[in-house]
């Protein structure tokens, strides 16, 4: 179905692989990314989950800063968890460097730490309907403010948990460890095909 289209998925650390299998389920080219130069061959981007610190001292010892910067600036890019917290503008850690791609501001682990994960489903206005997800909530980042343009698609216990902007969708939770393709269908229908 979206075989004209390769969207790459940050793969210097975290839950990457899982990220594929979906849009290879999908029928969309999967890619994985570790360098700057890869980034010019793709429709769009997906910054997994993980562990945020590590993910930006990675991105500064792979000299991808600058490029990823760029990338995410103008190209459509999703990030869950960790990599929301990299696409915030503000993030609650000195030792996390956000992209400041998307105006919120993010308090790490704020649903608690792994041994408080949880699962949950969550309505999501997906393309002007509610939607079920089926979301995971690992070590989840909690977004405590947004700026007013941020359309905000879901939230959970009254907080926002997915949102986007522009060419960014950002989520709190994982979908990918299920079989659940709502959101990624989602992401490359509004934002990947959109942009093309």
């Amino acid at each position: 179905m979206y075989n004209n289209l390769t969207i790459g998925v940050l793969a210097l650390q975290g839950d990457f692989e899982r990220h594929l299998e979906h849009l290879e389920m999908l029928g969309a080219g999967a890619s994985e990314i570790r360098t700057a130069a890869q980034l010019e061959k793709i429709d769009g981007l997906i910054i997994p989950g993980g562990e945020s610190t590590t993910m930006s001292n990675l991105i500064d010892r792979f000299d991808m800063r600058g490029a990823l910067k760029r990338y995410c600036s103008v190209k459509p890019v999703w990030g869950t968890c960790a990599g929301m917290i990299m696409l915030a503008g503000e993030v609650d850690h000195a030792m996390v460097r956000p992209l400041k791609i998307i105006d919120i501001s993010v308090r790490r682990n704020g649903y608690g730490r792994q041994v408080y994960s949880f699962h949950t489903i969550i309505d999501a206005r997906l393309n002007g309907c509610v939607a079920p997800l089926k979301a995971s909530f690992i070590r989840a980042p909690k977004v405590i403010a947004h700026a007013p343009g941020i359309s905000v698609l879901a939230t959970y216990d009254n907080s926002p948990v997915l949102l986007s902007h522009r060419n960014c969708l950002v989520s709190s939770f994982h979908t990918e460890l299920d079989d659940d393709l709502s959101l990624p269908r989602f992401f490359i229908d509004k934002f990947v095909t959109a942009a093309g």
